[in-house]
């Protein structure tokens, strides 16, 4: 990994110590000269006019976001962001009364707030598969409780409050063998480690495109297996067009991709696609690991500081407290010194919070931009925030 050539290609690298790219990353020149440039044509030739002449980039695009997972072009949709493709995924899945959705513990708020009120709507009732003794969803415990009337396997493959991975394969080959459809979100996965939806077994895989991608903000991916039949809940003349028999549902996952969107994004989201696969995956993988495991170690010796990552495999997003500290004054306090991290709420991954009795916690997401001296510096300045 060229590091010195990467973070020259990363135009807010000097400005800012970022340890937010689980929220949003920084993103490469290469990106915004996509995003950017296709701006210029809208300006001169016109949205559609420009829009027209791109459409065989975007359709490369997709190439891209297919073979980063391992899927068919015609199995992605590109949506507006993560949630909205987990959405219209969900949507069109036939719930009725008695229905049983399984969750792992670590769903994101989003997604967990969607199937609550559809349950409250359909009669259908959402449970929690049981976690193994270092957090992470069970495939034997989901094997024990599964039958006819599960009608949805859903897992958010990494915890937005932490760095546990869960186990998604596994889940995934007990879901199959049920014969209950199984969504992945993906959204802390993407860009940060190894994709194959075949490996997987998903039938739907969501992500966004802001996040360890380091594309724009407003986009994002949905897998959608061929073969495996929804219907959003809406439709316009691209994705279902008119005729005289009545609508006709696009064959692909298009039918999830409505008509009007923001061209430039997508196009920048492309960029960021052949960015990251460029660099390769698992070489991001190593390096991220290594970082995050490093930052663990750092802030872990700091007196009054604990760190609440849990898992066997664990993921670049690094939680935790600072003791007499609240999250958001130590975020404003880092801030200050040009240090972003986020802060992370129940809402965000309640069921995870509620079950460990966690409130609001710091979160420090690694980048493979960073280096040791960065982590350093970020450690030193949580270690004088605990002695103040």
């Amino acid at each position: 990994m060229d590091l010195a050539r990467l973070r020259a290609e990363t135009p807010g690298i000097d400005r800012v110590l970022h340890f937010n790219h689980a929220g949003g990353s920084l993103p490469p020149q290469p990106v915004l000269d996509a995003v950017l440039a296709h701006l210029q044509r809208e300006a001169v030739s016109g949205p559609i006019e420009a829009g027209m002449a791109a459409a065989p980039a975007l359709e490369e695009a997709r190439a891209e976001a297919a073979s980063l997972i391992g899927a068919e072009a015609p199995e992605i949709a590109f949506t507006s962001s993560a949630t909205q493709g987990w959405g219209l995924a969900f949507a069109g899945l036939p719930l009725a009364a008695g229905d049983r959705i399984l969750v792992g513990r670590q769903e994101w708020g989003g997604n967990l707030t969607t199937m609550q009120r559809a349950a409250s709507r359909t009669g259908a009732v959402i449970e929690v598969i049981p976690c193994d003794d270092t957090g992470r969803a069970s495939p034997e415990a989901l094997a024990a409780v599964i039958d006819d009337r599960v009608k949805l396997v859903s897992l958010t493959w990494i915890g937005a409050n932490g760095g546990l991975i869960n186990p998604a394969a596994e889940i995934g080959r007990v879901a199959r063998a049920g014969g209950v459809p199984y969504f992945v979100d993906a959204s802390q996965a993407i860009g940060q480690i190894p994709i194959d939806v075949a490996h997987l077994g998903c039938d739907v895989l969501i992500a966004p495109g802001r996040k360890h991608l380091r594309g724009p903000r407003g986009t994002g991916l949905l897998y959608a297996r061929q073969g495996f039949r929804l219907d959003p809940p809406y439709h316009d003349a691209r994705t279902a067009a008119w005729t005289p028999d009545g609508p006709r549902l696009q064959d692909s996952a298009l039918r999830f991709e409505a008509g009007d969107f923001p061209m430039a994004l997508r196009l920048g989201l492309g960029a960021a696609i052949r960015y990251a696969r460029a660099i390769g995956i698992d070489a991001i993988r190593s390096r991220l690991d290594t970082l995050a495991q490093g930052l663990r170690t750092r802030l872990a010796a700091i007196p009054g500081v604990t760190v609440h990552d849990q898992g066997i495999e664990r993921a670049a997003l690094v939680s935790f407290a600072v003791e007499g500290v609240e999250p958001a004054a130590l975020r404003q306090r880092l801030a200050a010194e040009g240090i972003t991290i986020a802060v992370n709420g129940v809402a965000y991954t309640p069921l995870d919070m509620t079950a460990r009795g966690l409130g609001d916690i710091c979160r420090a997401a690694v980048s493979y931009l960073h280096t040791e001296e960065e982590l350093d510096r970020l450690a030193e300045a949580v270690a004088a925030a605990a002695r103040s």
